[in-house]
C-alpha cells in the first residue's frame, strides 16, 4: 500500500510540472506570435503615416508643365525601354557633370581620425577629422547608438555640424541627434570656415581658381564623407541616406543624385527647380552654389541677384536646363521633399517627370514630397523625414518593384 500510495504521489508531482510546462510554453508561442503581430502591425502603421506623401493631389496627378522631358534624349530622340533609360542616364549625369565641372578622383582608402570621444544619453559622439577633397580635411562629428550590430546611418549636411547633433543653432535642426535616437548612426558636416567667412561652400581647388561649381564641390565632399562612413564597423554600407535642410537641402539633393551610392534621401525644402520668384530662398545663381566667379563678389543676399549672375546659371536657365533632370538619377532610389516655403504642392509637376521614369523602371512609391506653409522645419515636418528613413533604411527590405 505504501509503494502504491508513493507512486501515485509521484504521478500527481510529473502532471504539475507537465502542466507548468505546457502553460509556459504556451505563453511563449503567444508572446513570439504577439511579437510577430506587433512587428507587422508597426510595419503596416509606418507605411499607413508615410503613404500619403507619396501620392500628388488629384490636380497636379500626370502633370508635367514646361519641363523637358527626361525621357527625351537631347537630341529628341524618345525613351522607351529600360536599356534606354540607361542610356539616357548616362547622358544626363554626363552633360550635367560637364556644365558643373568634372569631379576629381573620390577618396576611397582613408578612414576618421577620431579627435575626442563623448558618451550621450545612448550613443557615442565622436569628433572626428577627414579629408572632404583631395587638399582639405574637415571636421564634424559621428554620433553611433550604443546597440550592438550593423545599423543603417544617414550623413546629414548644413553651415556647420553643431546644430544637427543638437549643440545650439535654430529649434528643429538636430537631424543627426534624432536620428541617432532612432537608431541611426550619423555624420555631421558642415562648411563651419566657409560659414565664418561668409563665403559658404567648398572651393576646389582654390576660392580663386575653383575647377567645380562650388554646389558641386559640395556633392563631391558628401560622396568622400559617405566613403569614410561606409567603413565604420558598426555600418550597413548598403543602408547610407543623405538629408539637410535649406543650404543643407541644396547639398543633400546634388550628392545624392550625382553619387549613386545613397540609398535614399530627404531634401529640407531646398528650392527642387530653379524658381526667381521665391524672394531669394532659391537663389541658386549665388556664386556659393552655380554662379561661381572669383572674389570679391558683389551684390550677394540679393532677391535680383539672377538678373546679374554670373558662373553657368544664366547658362543653365537661358539652354532650358532644370534640376528636375537631376532627380531622375536619383531612379529607382527613393527620395523625400520636406517642401515648405519653397517647396509647395506644385512642384509635383517637377517630380512627376522622375515618377514617370520610375514607372518606366518597373518602381513605385519612390518619390514623396511632405508640405508645410513656411520655410523653417516643424516637430510634424522632421518626423516625417525620420519616419521615411525608418522605412527604407531601417527597416527590412522594403521592395518598390512593381
Amino acid at each position: 500500500m505504501l509503494t502504491l500510495k508513493v507512486n501515485q504521489q509521484l504521478m500527481e508531482q510529473k502532471k504539475i510540472v507537465l502542466f507548468i510546462l505546457i502553460v509556459h510554453l504556451a505563453a511563449f508561442l503567444a508572446g513570439c506570435s504577439g511579437n510577430k503581430n506587433s512587428g507587422n502591425n508597426d510595419s503596416s502603421d509606418l507605411w499607413n503615416k508615410l503613404s500619403s506623401y507619396f501620392r500628388p493631389p488629384a490636380e497636379y496627378e500626370n502633370v508635367y508643365g514646361n519641363f523637358r522631358s527626361p525621357l527625351l534624349y537631347y537630341n529628341g530622340d524618345t525613351v522607351r525601354t529600360v536599356e534606354d533609360w540607361q542610356r539616357r542616364r548616362t547622358e544626363i549625369k554626363d552633360r550635367w557633370m560637364s556644365l558643373l565641372g568634372q569631379w576629381p578622383p573620390v577618396i576611397t582608402g582613408q578612414t576618421f581620425e577620431i579627435l575626442d570621444t563623448l558618451h550621450r544619453e545612448n550613443f557615442m559622439q565622436y569628433r572626428v577629422r577627414f579629408y572632404w577633397t583631395p587638399n582639405e580635411q574637415t571636421e564634424g562629428y559621428l554620433l553611433v547608438p550604443d546597440k550592438e550590430g550593423k545599423k543603417p546611418a544617414v550623413i546629414t549636411t548644413f553651415y556647420e555640424p553643431e546644430t544637427a547633433i543638437g549643440l545650439g543653432g535654430k529649434p528643429y535642426r538636430d537631424f543627426a541627434y534624432q536620428l541617432t535616437k532612432r537608431g541611426f548612426v550619423t555624420l555631421s558636416i558642415g562648411t563651419t570656415k566657409t560659414t565664418e567667412n561668409q563665403t559658404y561652400s567648398i572651393y576646389y581647388p582654390t576660392i580663386e581658381n575653383a575647377t567645380l561649381q562650388p554646389l558641386s564641390a559640395l556633392a563631391y565632399a558628401a560622396a568622400n564623407a559617405w566613403e569614410v562612413l561606409a567603413k565604420v564597423q558598426d555600418v550597413d554600407s548598403t543602408r547610407i541616406g543623405i538629408t539637410g535642410h535649406s543650404y543643407g537641402g541644396k547639398w543633400a539633393m546634388f550628392a545624392s543624385c550625382l553619387y549613386e551610392k545613397f540609398a535614399c534621401a530627404a531634401w529640407g525644402d531646398p528650392g527642387i527647380v530653379f524658381d526667381e520668384t521665391k524672394e531669394g530662398y532659391i537663389n541658386y545663381w549665388e556664386p556659393w552654389y552655380l554662379g561661381y566667379y572669383p572674389p570679391p563678389w558683389e551684390n550677394t543676399w540679393s532677391k535680383n541677384g539672377h538678373d546679374y549672375a554670373k558662373g553657368i546659371y544664366p547658362k543653365l536657365r537661358k539652354e532650358g536646363y532644370d534640376l528636375h533632370e537631376l532627380h531622375t538619377l536619383m531612379a529607382p532610389r527613393p527620395f523625400l521633399v520636406s517642401g515648405g516655403y519653397s517647396d509647395g504642392t506644385d512642384r509635383w509637376i517637377a517630380l512627376n517627370h522622375t515618377i514617370a521614369v520610375n514607372r518606366l523602371l518597373g518602381y513605385r512609391n519612390n518619390v514623396a514630397m511632405s508640405n508645410r506653409v513656411n520655410h523653417d522645419p516643424t516637430p510634424e515636418s522632421n518626423e516625417i523625414i525620420y519616419d521615411f528613413f525608418k522605412w527604407y533604411l531601417h527597416s527590412a527590405n522594403k521592395s518598390t518593384k512593381e
